[in-house]
């Protein structure tokens, strides 16, 4: 009888191990991706926000310019007419909007499947989970060391978590010495103990609008974010009476209203 050493058995087993395994991968269909662009347009009404020279009124009547805008969008999900969808991954889905950063404003998703999408979905500001999670597991426009500059950091060391929205600039009727308003809003529920939750998820429909995302050809949506329905949303803000707001209750006025200033301006097919 011939016999065979446990070295030959095992290599014998450990190839046919692998020859299945490939058989079982050629047989794995092929998921096709493709990409898409989404635009953020801030405007002021139907007029482009311009930083530090657009001289503009709010519902309030009440004259203002704008200084600085920033505000992030993450958790972002693709949504189709059969009511399926596609979610970012986590960690890819995380961005800094910045008027005064023109690249900031233009968000390109990846490794999207192939298909005909007709909504999206995102949250503005930074998930609990993640405001939580340990500062080496936050990289990137999250990352509180080397993320935005100095001049832009959405970040509260006093009250740890990130601002998810930071608005301000100048008014006449601004009460403070130097005539300026700020509303840097955050709050992502608390981290030990019930705090405010100032997140707020948007979802827009393209209507009859398709962005069809294929191999060759990646749509581009443009939304528009108006930053006068800060002021006149379900609570109407004014700068007089409060010509800054940070964290505290009359907070969650303001990002109620910062919700529903966004919305779809048109989509293109590439």
């Amino acid at each position: 009888m011939k016999k065979y050493s446990s070295v030959s058995v095992a290599i014998t087993f450990l190839a046919l191990a692998l020859f299945q395994l490939s058989c079982s991968n050629d047989d794995e269909p092929t998921v096709e991706s493709g990409s898409m662009l989404v635009h953020f347009d801030n405007m002021v009404g139907n007029e482009d926000l311009v930083l530090n020279s657009g001289n503009y009124i709010n519902v309030a009547g009440e004259d203002f310019t704008v200084t600085r805008l920033n505000y992030y969008v993450s958790n972002i999900r693709l949504t189709k007419a059969d009511g399926s969808s596609f979610t970012v991954p986590k960690d890819s889905s995380y961005f800094l909007i910045r008027e005064g950063n023109v690249p900031s404003q233009t968000v390109r998703i990846n490794d999207i499947p192939v298909g005909n999408y007709t909504g999206i979905e995102y949250v503005i500001g930074v998930d609990s989970l993640k405001s939580i999670d340990e500062p080496e597991n936050r990289k990137g426009i999250l990352d509180i060391y080397t993320g935005p500059t100095n001049e832009e950091t959405m970040y509260w060391n006093w009250n740890p978590g990130y601002i998810f929205l930071k608005f301000e600039g100048k008014s006449e009727v601004s009460t403070t010495a130097n005539g300026k308003y700020e509303y840097h809003i955050g709050g992502f529920g608390g981290r030990t103990e019930k705090t405010l939750n100032n997140i707020k998820t948007v979802k827009l429909s393209f209507g009859n609008q398709t962005a069809a995302v294929s191999t060759t050809t990646s749509p581009q949506v443009y939304i528009k974010a108006d930053i006068l329905k800060i002021f006149g949303g379900p609570t109407q803000l004014s700068i007089a009476k409060n010509p800054g707001v940070m964290f505290m209750p009359f907070s969650a006025n303001i990002a109620a209203n910062y919700a529903n200033m966004f919305s779809v301006k048109e989509v293109q097919a590439n």
